[in-house]
């Protein structure tokens, strides 16, 4: 029986162009998998813009389209092409908002026009603009990174003129750092999101070696915030810098950072120097599939936060809601969002070298009790149908 609840579309414009991204493909997809189990209709609105590599450009919608398939989900591909002059979407009127040229693939553009009214829109990051965005009947903004919203939302138009509602995952965001702007919208807040259905309790691994923890991510970063008229290094490069002898402090464990480094890039043996295992995220975790099963296949994740510790959003990771999904502990830095999580949350935040010592320990003696918070964490908190009940204003 089908629902006569609107449709909800999630909005989403940085999985097609990055199929080699199986992790950043996961974020948009617990959207949809929640909207499954809840009953109700979910459309993937993906816009893809031209690369000027044809071959690339089918690539990417050739990957899109069969990840769509295998999950079962109902999208509506956009393909828009280089404007080759300022505005055409806004000065055609025949285009409604979908814009001139583009080419769908998937849901048809006159069934999107047809059901857009009447749908809500979850856009994540901003990333479906106007007019586009205003064709749909209600529009909520999700924020999956606070700090940078905040600033550049002060600095030009991030959405704050086209959405009836905002929401982010920084929990804190009515405590961020004063150094920032004041936020210009009224923020409600919510967990990332993870289906706990997709991702099961997975047992401890087993195989031969030592405990691995894990992260996943971008070494550098290329972001240009300035807070406090100052300009910092908020990258990964920078956050990991007072932990870098903690592989020769728990030396019983194994440290992997899977980050996009260059084969020639001189951090690579810097890296190993130090004793970390420096692995190649394209190769492991090029599929939503191979991305959980490296997840799975670690015993906890360790990594280091740095904008949103220093701002305190309270903002915690995609990543970390699958880790824990999954069954595994996860070691961080504090950003605020702990005093929302339960007191054993499988969660432990750490300081400084020597709390993060003390924490991998932990996790190596206590995994049975800390993995089992952290299921339950995941279903308690991060759970997806519990996170969109609250989005899509369910009493």
């Amino acid at each position: 029986m089908k629902s006569s609840l609107p449709p909800v579309f999630i909005g989403c414009g940085f999985a097609a162009k990055y199929p080699e991204g199986g992790g950043n493909f996961s974020v948009p997809l617990q959207y949809l998998m929640g909207l499954k189990r809840m009953g109700r209709r979910g459309v993937w609105l993906e816009v893809l813009q031209e690369s000027g590599n044809p071959e690339k450009d089918v690539q990417c919608i050739r990957t899109f389209r069969r990840r769509m398939t295998l999950y079962g989900i109902e999208y509506c591909l956009l393909l828009r092409p280089t404007q080759k002059s300022k505005g055409p979407e806004e000065h055609d009127p025949s285009a409604m908002g979908v814009g001139v040229g583009m080419k769908s693939f998937g849901m048809p553009i006159a069934e999107l026009k047809e059901l857009a009214p009447h749908a809500v829109l979850l856009n994540l990051s901003y990333s479906i603009k106007p007019p586009l965005t205003n064709l749909f009947g209600r529009r909520l903004l999700c924020s999956l990174d606070p700090t940078e919203v905040l600033f550049w939302m002060d600095q030009m138009e991030m959405g704050q003129s086209s959405h009836d509602e905002f929401w982010s995952v920084g929990l804190c965001m009515e405590a961020i750092d004063p150094r920032l702007p004041k936020p210009i919208v009224h923020w409600k807040s919510y967990f990332p999101l993870v289906d706990t259905e997709l991702l099961k309790l997975q047992p401890r691994p087993m195989g031969p070696g030592k405990p691995r923890f894990t992260t996943i991510g971008q070494w550098y970063w290329d972001g240009n915030i300035e807070i406090g008229n100052e300009y910092y290094d908020y990258s990964k490069q920078a956050a990991f810098a007072p932990y870098m002898e903690l592989p020769g402090r728990v030396p019983e464990a194994v440290f992997e950072l899977a980050m996009n480094l260059n084969p020639d890039d001189p951090e690579r043996a810097r890296l190993r120097s130090l004793g970390w295992k420096v692995a190649t995220p394209h190769t492991l975790t090029r599929t939503p599939a191979s991305y959980y099963r490296y997840l799975a296949g670690a015993t906890a994740e360790f990594t280091a936060v740095k904008l949103e510790a220093i701002m305190g959003s309270g903002w915690l990771s995609d990543r970390a809601a699958v880790f824990l999904a999954l069954g595994r502990p996860v070691v961080t830095e504090p950003t605020g969002a702990e005093r929302f999580l339960p007191t054993q949350s499988g969660m432990l935040f750490v300081r400084n070298l020597e709390e993060a010592v003390e924490a991998s320990k932990r996790v190596l003696r206590d995994w049975p009790a800390l993995s089992k918070a952290a299921r339950i964490t995941a279903v308690e908190c991060f759970d997806s149908v519990k996170n969109l009940k609250m989005l899509l204003g369910y009493s």
